[in-house]
């Protein structure tokens, strides 16, 4: 037999390749690629670069995946109702400052806040204690307070208007007294209060001027826990046990009994509505808060579960004012804080 020439066996090898692909259409192979193609395209996303995505990135640096594994078990409750209130922006407005002293580091706040005490937080910081990692002498505090000092200034507060104020919690700490004369040091007041004045600057800077004849203010700190509410012009103001009463070995029953014993004062026309804020509220709210909202309605006291001692004595401080009250709207505002109340409490210049 005669062979083939390069041309004839390119002829032969053309034909019977249409013969297999028409026969793969036939047997209903389009058909199965189709089913093929969903699978692998959910298997494998790609960016706009043709790389292989990751999943997002979730709190501190754990991928999205690691963050669910290690939330919190409490969800938002299916009957959980958000809160729809937006407050008035500010007008021709003036950067303030604040700054929060406590043992361990600072809390601070710039808002801008114009002439009818309208506000809105522009910028906050919690925890920091960069001051206080190296303190080993008046001077370090000294120079590392000029440095935070200046983060505000450069922020575009004015010097005079950025303040420091000392939680009642914190005033007695030695490392709290050191801060205070470098404050002094620079020529910059420092503000005490008392746990009193620390309710009614707490109910200033979260009550809506609308809540102030149906509802009170609730700060759960770790040292006290103050109570405020407004009848016509009076602010009234109490305090009683703070989330680590543990350390002092109080019981919860105790706790339970003299926080509702407290919180029985409160006018009947004032229970509707509950403000909170505060360490534990914080902790709390975070576990069911929807986006970047500012007012996060919590569950009730019975929706969560402490995961460790101090979120433990918050649950028996907010159960024991819930009971006392009947209140079932407690509402966490995450931009409001008592020293940003102390900011409004100051007359405009």
């Amino acid at each position: 037999m005669r062979r083939l020439t390069v041309a004839g066996r390119l002829f032969v090898t053309a034909l019977i390749l249409a013969a297999l692909y028409f026969g793969f259409r036939m047997l209903g192979g389009n058909e199965l690629l189709r089913k093929m193609a969903p699978a692998r395209e959910t298997t494998e996303q790609t960016d706009e670069t043709g790389s292989p995505t990751l999943p997002s990135a979730g709190p501190e640096g754990t991928s999205s995946e690691q963050s669910s594994a290690a939330a919190p078990q409490v969800t938002a409750s299916a009957d959980r109702a958000g809160f729809a209130y937006t407050p008035p922006a500010p007008t021709n407005g003036r950067l303030k400052g604040v700054v929060e002293l406590g043992a361990s580091g600072f809390n601070s706040f710039i808002i801008n806040l114009d002439r009818q005490k309208n506000w809105k937080l522009e910028k906050a910081e919690f925890g920091n204690s960069l001051v206080l990692e190296n303190m080993a002498s008046d001077f370090d505090i000294r120079e590392g307070l000029k440095k935070y000092i200046a983060g505000m200034l450069d922020y575009g507060v004015n010097g005079r208007d950025i303040h420091f104020v000392v939680s009642s919690g914190a005033v007695k700490a030695e490392n709290t007294q050191k801060i205070i004369r470098a404050l002094k040091s620079l020529n910059y007041v420092v503000n005490t209060v008392t746990p009193e004045q620390e309710g009614k600057y707490a109910l200033r800077s979260v009550l809506p001027a609308q809540y102030e004849n149906s509802a009170f203010v609730t700060d759960i700190g770790s040292g006290n826990t103050k109570i405020s509410w407004k009848e016509g012009e009076r602010i009234s103001a109490i305090e009683t046990y703070g989330s680590k009463y543990y350390q002092n070995n109080t019981s919860d029953e105790t706790v339970y009994n003299g926080v509702k014993e407290q919180a029985s004062k409160i006018p009947s026309d004032n229970r509707k509505t509950c403000f909170i804020i505060g360490g534990v509220p914080f902790e709390l709210a975070k576990q069911v808060r929807n986006g970047k909202e500012r007012y996060t309605v919590l569950n009730a006291p019975s929706g969560y579960k402490g995961d460790n001692a101090k979120n433990k004595a918050g649950l028996t401080i907010y159960k024991a004012i819930a009971d006392a009250t009947g209140c079932n709207q407690f509402v966490f505002d995450w931009d409001a804080n008592f020293t940003i109340g102390f900011l409004l409490s100051l007359p405009q210049a």
